[in-house]
């Protein structure tokens, strides 16, 4: 196991990794949705170290020079899949833009703390080179391409396909897939070339995401339930695995950080799942449900069951534990997964949701039997919406999370957090036993920025994330 010499400190391995330097800035995209003025999006560097005086400020923001973008998920140029070249070096941020379907990509060597445009590429080289829209997940290959998933076609419709770009120029260089293997909707991806295997998920067709999440949608099948499965070396699509009702909306995909491993495991939205994904003995690929959360039984909301809604998943870089979101309750939960088919649960905590004691809704049954949780309130301000987007250090110790999901789901589910901003917390993690812990001296309060509230989503390390770098 390796990493690019040129990416961080050159670890060695995912448990060298733990060893690094303690983060000290992070980046976030961030858009405004709380004005009838319309303001272009922007990547906010934000001080994450607690020795700085400018600690959880924001200390640095690069407008975007167009409107209506909708940033929302990033990768780098470089990461641990191309050790051996010298040449690599983890200077650039990808940052896709989810609803214009334009890519910036961002100068993040030349100053890390106030990055700069470095280049664009318009939505029409995305539409007529590759006949895809909406990217998504970005990820750096160890041929020095970069490959971005897609959500749809230029027309809205689903349509699960992968664009290619020139590591150096950034150029659009075309197609992952084949003519006629994209799969019927798009989302996150994760590949491990020591296996010859790419997988990736399904969320749903854009022009029915845009207004926000109408269940009937689910039923006229513009919401997708599988697994696709890819010979990472041919680009065929070999396989898809239908995960059913049960796996419905699998958005985050995670491979064991481990390259030698042929296992992972897969957030799957609607009914709050967890799947587990494998290699079979012979050598095709299946999934089993290894963690289910059950619904509550609600009033006052918009439908009688208020599910988790699991949002993002994410895995430590020694493969011991599983962290996810859900977005509706409210929760964030570690799982101890050492056993792989049998994940325990280890640590949870509340942090806002729709369920808060005293908010409209009221819970008549709830199968875990928990108390409706307080609501959340740190440094005075009180937390609108719920745990989203997670990001882990390196070492373990400390769980980063946002509240944000997409601008038209948040309108719909919590117009609160719309009016007054999201925020950026920080759990600490008992890496021996398990367990988290809310750090009531973190907050990123980004209702507060000059120019009025703004929605702040994925975050990333300028030395890597264990949620975008691959060990081959």
């Amino acid at each position: 196991m390796a990493s690019c010499s040129g990416c961080g400190p050159g670890y060695r391995s995912p448990l060298d990794a733990m060893k690094g330097p303690r983060e000290e800035i992070v980046y976030l995209p961030c858009i405004y949705r709380n004005t009838d003025i319309l303001k272009p999006d922007y990547l906010a560097t934000v001080d994450v170290d607690p020795k700085s005086p400018t600690y959880c400020q924001v200390i640095h923001r690069l407008p975007m020079p167009n409107l209506r973008d909708e940033l929302h998920h990033s990768g780098w140029n470089a990461c641990s899949s191309c050790f051996g070249d010298a040449s690599k070096k983890r200077n650039r941020l990808i940052l896709p833009s989810l609803i214009s379907s334009r890519v910036y990509v961002i100068d993040v060597g030349t100053n890390p703390r106030a990055p700069q445009m470095h280049k664009m590429v318009e939505p029409v080289d995305l539409y007529w080179k590759c006949n895809l829209a909406n990217p998504h997940t970005s990820h750096c290959l160890a041929n020095g391409q970069i490959m971005i998933s897609c959500l749809g076609d230029p027309a809205g419709n689903g349509k699960g396909g992968f664009i290619l770009l020139d590591g150096e120029t950034f150029e659009v260089v075309g197609n992952f897939e084949h003519p006629g293997e994209s799969a019927p909707f798009g989302y996150d991806f994760w590949y491990q070339p020591r296996h010859n295997v790419m997988i990736s998920t399904e969320w749903g067709a854009p022009k029915a995401l845009a207004d926000g999440f109408n269940p009937a949608h689910v039923k006229e099948g513009h919401y997708g339930s599988s697994l696709h499965v890819w010979d990472w070396t041919t680009h065929r699509k070999l396989q898809t695995i239908d995960l059913g009702e049960e796996g419905a909306v699998p958005l985050e995909v995670r491979f064991l950080h481990d390259p030698s491993a042929t296992e992972g495991y897969v957030g799957c939205a609607l009914q709050s799942t967890v799947f587990r994904f494998y290699k079979t003995p012979k050598g095709d690929w299946a999934a089993e449900k290894v963690i289910g959360i059950p619904s509550k039984k609600v009033e006052g909301w918009v439908l009688p069951e208020m599910p988790g809604l699991i949002t993002d998943i994410l895995i430590s870089l020694d493969d011991r534990f599983l962290y996810f979101s859900n977005w509706l309750h409210g929760d964030i939960r570690q799982y101890d997964i050492t056993d792989r088919r049998n994940p325990r649960l280890v640590g949870q905590v509340f942090l806002g949701g729709s369920i808060v004691s005293d908010g409209p809704v009221k819970v008549l049954e709830d199968p875990e039997n928990q108390p409706q949780p307080p609501p959340r309130i740190i440094q005075g301000r009180r937390i609108y919406g719920a745990p989203q987007m997670l990001q882990l250090s390196l070492d373990g110790r400390r769980l980063y999370v946002t509240t944000s999901l997409y601008s038209a789901w948040d309108k719909q589910f919590y117009p609160d957090m719309v009016k007054a901003g999201s925020v950026m917390m920080q759990m600490d993690v008992n890496t021996v036993d398990g367990g988290l812990s809310l750090n009531e001296n973190f907050l990123v309060d980004f209702g507060k920025e000059p120019d009025g509230p703004v929605l702040a989503h994925e975050l990333r390390y300028p030395g890597g994330d264990c949620t975008s770098d691959i060990w081959i």
